[in-house]
């Protein structure tokens, strides 16, 4: 395999393994939430906050969880005949189905970046064109010059009201780490198509 293509692999590893580890830690978040929603459901403390906050722990946990789990292997896979098969053979079924993920992962992403567009007050472009100009404006006028670009923030529709754009955001950063890890196993399957381990 060409070393652009290693190098590839090896760095969308890298990426999603340390990105994967540090969201198996928002599970003790999440824990500590719950635990003070139990609580002060019982001492009648304010919590507001906790049902949302789980919620995006949660969505936070999931998303940024299953890159890391993509490249571990450790997704569910109905296994009626796969365990049998040779590695060469599951590495070709295994590069064939990747592109129904592939596509579907696309799409996600897609969505998410229009949700994220949404959330961000913007309606009236196409999402990648709304975040062409954005960061644009971020990189040349700054901070100052981006917030300009932006609209209504969208809010939750519960007492609490918090943003939504960062949890949509957790989420289209996550589709799209999902999808490089997906093309990294995509290079990997051929790689043993050919009988080279990456």
């Amino acid at each position: 395999m060409p070393r652009i293509i290693t190098g590839f692999v090896h760095g969308v590893d890298a990426m999603n393994r340390f990105i994967g580890r540090i969201a198996m830690y928002l599970i003790f978040v999440l824990v500590g939430v719950l635990l003070w929603s139990s609580v002060s459901k019982v001492a009648f403390l304010p919590s507001l906050w906790t049902l949302e906050t789980a919620q995006f722990v949660m969505v936070a946990y999931y998303i940024l969880g299953g890159p890391y789990s993509i490249q571990l292997g450790s997704n569910v896979r109905m296994d009626l005949f796969y365990g049998g098969w040779s590695v060469k053979t599951k590495a070709w079924v295994d590069a064939f189905t990747v592109f129904f993920l592939m596509f579907y992962l696309v799409v996600l992403l897609y969505g998410a970046l229009g949700s994220l567009a949404y959330a961000m007050g913007y309606f009236g472009m196409q999402p990648l064109e709304y975040f062409a100009e954005f960061f644009g404006a971020l990189f040349t006028g700054g901070f100052e010059a981006a917030g300009e670009k932006l609209g209504y923030l969208e809010r939750s529709s519960t007492a609490w009201r918090p943003f939504l754009w960062p949890v949509k955001l957790i989420l289209a950063f996550g589709i799209f780490l999902m999808l490089l890890q997906t093309l990294a196993e995509l290079f990997r399957d051929i790689g043993r198509i050919r009988g080279v381990e990456i």
